[in-house]
């Protein structure tokens, strides 16, 4: 047995992810841990579909309702997805299976602001939670749970949940503890109390989880690797959105609107966002900080040149040789890494009072300003909305970035009216492609659109752009927004119908 089970009750509930899978009934609502592929049961999942797979070979209903802190991997979501096993996914999902399910009606799915989701578990507008699967590096011998490579909804899952079920991983470094700041300071209104977060190096809670003895019904032992992609080599559009963004951040500090080393950085998980840890690895700037949900491979870089003095997140997201390096030299990292529940990392009033500079991803943005980051022509879900509504309605600025085009220049990123809005014009201050960048601040929607087409949109579709503005501004009655309602989507019918948005 484990020597990473110190606590003898604990010891005593051990058994095989077969046997813990046999206590999961029909409809029972599991709350897993996991972000991004980080510290997400990695055992028990493969053995609960297979144990859906047999019932409904044998015609039995057999679907749970899967809750986690983010996306997670396909030992999870993939494997419980494939089997037709999920009938409700909140607040946030990746995999490909997963995502399939969602869109041919199999699953349903509530796209809900990391943020909020916590929250609502433990308002309890989602019903009872049954079960809490997370993962664990340890359990000491007072009982103290050490959380593994991400923390997500962790904690308010093991409040609320009846009974739990903890997945012990000795691949995960013993050197993590001491990495998580756990806070238990939450109330539901009107007991609320303001979050004592004044800098991204705050720490305000515990480095472990308190989990009931009572309430754990099993524990599984394990020794699984987490499950990331390495990233993309970084290819020449990335580059030229970051280097947009970096030069935005310089002019900001030369008007005298930011201090030298920026205020603490947010970004989302990609190509894009590693380019710009890249492009500020390569810059004079020191004594940075980071307020965010992840931490990514540039960011690991940043610290070990002594570039970033401190990152907050609540969850890893490396490639594998990143992680392999995170686990042999934990011990160094968690002096200048806090990971931290997601209703903490996500937090409205600590984003807002940091000022953190946000920047993340979107699918297309219209020429006002709307952003549509979850649907791809207005109805096939991606992944979700995530964590950029929190970030994006509360960062002291908000970025956007995208590539100016997708499908080989077949859909263009920026279009007379989003399919799908997600963050509307009012929340949006910089729109950044790879033809350049529109800072939207202080302009009404008709002095934004000539800028965002004139600095965004791709050149096949700036002149298609500017005559549907010209129009709709002739045309429409009312001169706030201009539109013409029927062609709005006439870009989006377009490319159902022709599989591109160009006019032939």
């Amino acid at each position: 047995m484990s020597e990473r089970i110190a606590n003898e009750a604990m010891r005593q509930k051990v058994m095989s992810a077969d046997d813990a899978a046999a206590l999961i009934h029909d409809k029972a609502q599991i709350g897993f841990g996991g972000f991004t592929g980080s510290g997400y049961p990695k055992e028990f999942p493969p053995a609960l579909a297979k144990r859906i797979k047999a019932a409904h070979e044998k015609g039995e209903h057999f679907t749970v309702n899967v809750f986690t802190g983010a996306s997670t991997a396909p030992e999870l979501d993939g494997e419980l997805a494939g089997v037709d096993g999920i009938g409700l996914r909140s607040p946030y999902q990746s995999d490909p299976m997963m995502r399939a399910k969602i869109n041919d009606g199999t699953s349903y799915y509530d796209d809900i602001h990391l943020s909020q989701f916590g929250m609502q578990v433990r308002e309890g507008f989602f019903g009872k939670l049954d079960f809490a699967v997370i993962e664990a590096t340890k359990i000491t011998a007072d009982g103290n749970v050490i959380p593994t490579s991400s923390i997500g909804n962790n904690a308010v899952y093991i409040e609320k949940a009846e009974k739990i079920i903890i997945e012990v991983n000795d691949w995960q470094s013993e050197d993590l503890e001491g990495m998580h700041d756990i806070y238990y300071g939450f109330a539901l209104p009107p007991h609320r109390v303001p979050i004592p977060i004044t800098h991204p190096g705050d720490r305000i809670g515990e480095t472990y989880l308190r989990v009931p003895a009572n309430k754990v019904v099993a524990v599984i032992e394990t020794h699984d690797p987490d499950r990331n992609s390495p990233f993309k080599p970084i290819d020449e559009a990335s580059h030229k959105i970051a280097g947009y963004l970096l030069d935005f951040y310089d002019n900001e500090v030369a008007q005298g609107r930011m201090p030298k080393n920026l205020l603490p950085l947010q970004s989302g998980v990609g190509n894009i966002p590693n380019a710009v840890l890249d492009g500020l690895l390569h810059s004079d700037l020191e004594h940075l900080t980071s307020y965010t949900e992840v931490i990514q491979d540039g960011m690991i870089d940043l610290i070990d040149a002594g570039k970033v003095d401190v990152a907050s997140a609540t969850a890893f997201s490396l490639s594998p040789d990143y992680a392999h390096k995170m686990n042999e030299n934990a011990a160094f990292y968690r002096n200048h890494i806090i990971l931290r529940p997601q209703e903490i990392s996500n937090h409205p009033e600590v984003i807002r009072r940091l000022g953190v500079l946000g920047a993340n991803g979107m699918i297309e943005a219209d020429i006002y300003g709307n952003v549509n980051s979850t649907h791809v022509m207005g109805s096939r879900m991606m992944n979700g909305i995530g964590g950029s509504g929190d970030f994006t309605r509360n960062a002291f600025i908000s970025a956007f970035v995208s590539p100016s085009t997708a499908k080989g220049g077949k859909i263009s990123a920026i279009v007379p009216m989003v399919s799908h809005v997600d963050h509307t014009e009012h929340d949006t201050m910089v729109i950044i492609t790879e033809q350049g960048i529109a800072d939207l601040r202080g302009l009404a929607p008709r002095q934004r659109a000539p800028k965002i087409i004139e600095n965004c949109a791709h050149p096949d579709y700036k002149e298609m752009l500017s005559d549907y503005y010209e129009r709709a501004l002739r045309d429409c009655k009312f001169k706030q927004t201009p539109h013409l309602l029927n062609e709005a989507y006439g870009w989006h019918t377009r490319y159902l119908e022709t599989g591109s948005m160009k006019l032939s």
